[in-house]
């Protein structure tokens, strides 16, 4: 009986096969479009590249270790210079990158704090001067904000939050300063001697020293045109003292109010 011949494959390659070759043509002319139309700015590179090399400590002309010869296979000899290394690099012990261009920014910066902080002090105290108020207000700056201190006896009676009559004046052109001078958050601080409290409404100097500082902020919103956002009160109690607590003149200086102006650069 014949035997029949088995069918031949068709010649060529399989129909799949030129489909999928012609759709990796069309990527790749796809992508050679794409680069075409690119442009790589060589300065900006370049600088990226700088960039990388400095932050992660590439060795230069493709060196693969400290010194002449390679880390490993000279054994712990090399280890010894790795901190000496580190520090070339601009690195501290913990690894922290100390860049000499950032540290002479954050000095112009905090200078141009201090010379902020100086010019507003300057324009306030004349106007302290002006209204003869140098005995009742003192003023000091620090780079974030002008201080003016305002002595406890003058603005209140012992163990009492009521502002004193004679003060009113003084209140008055303290919110006048603040009105013209305060571009941003002012801070109202109370503060106390360290003399318990007795037979008061206030059972301690921490609820006092609140309590003085909210009279003095409630005073100032309802007498002149502050906004009431960006003023803030504190009570610190006798834990900030400036002066000595064991003898009677100390205790006068540390009950106080002090009011701080923050300036526009301030951090705050």
């Amino acid at each position: 009986m014949a035997k029949r011949k088995p069918d031949e494959p068709p010649k060529g390659a399989p129909a799949w096969q030129s489909t999928f070759a012609d759709l990796m043509n069309l990527l790749l002319c796809f992508f050679v479009l794409l680069f075409s139309m690119s442009t790589v700015d060589a300065e900006k590179f370049e600088m990226i590249a700088a960039s990388f090399s400095q932050t992660f400590s590439i060795f230069s002309a493709g060196a693969t270790a400290i010194g002449d010869g390679v880390l490993i296979s000279n054994g712990v000899s090399q280890l010894n210079e790795l901190d000496k290394y580190i520090n070339s690099t601009g690195k501290m012990d913990e690894g922290e990158t100390i860049s000499e261009d950032l540290a002479t920014a954050q000095e112009e910066i905090e200078k141009a704090k201090i010379e902020e902080s100086e010019e507003l002090a300057e324009k306030i105290q004349e106007a302290v001067s002006e209204n003869n108020l140098n005995n009742e207000i003192d003023i000091d700056f620090t780079a974030q904000y002008v201080q003016l201190t305002l002595k406890g006896a003058l603005l209140f009676d012992s163990g009492s939050t009521q502002i004193k009559e004679a003060a009113i004046p003084v209140l008055d052109q303290v919110g006048v300063i603040l009105e013209r001078y305060a571009d941003s958050t002012v801070e109202i601080e109370g503060h106390t001697d360290n003399v318990p409290m007795s037979g008061a409404k206030y059972s301690n100097n921490d609820e006092l020293s609140s309590g003085r500082a909210l009279s003095i902020f409630n005073y100032l919103i309802q007498n002149t045109s502050l906004d009431p956002a960006l003023v803030k009160h504190s009570g610190r109690g006798e834990y900030v003292p400036v002066a000595d607590n064991s003898t009677p003149e100390g205790r006068t200086m540390n009950r106080r109010v002090e009011i701080k102006i923050y300036n526009a650069l301030s951090s705050y």
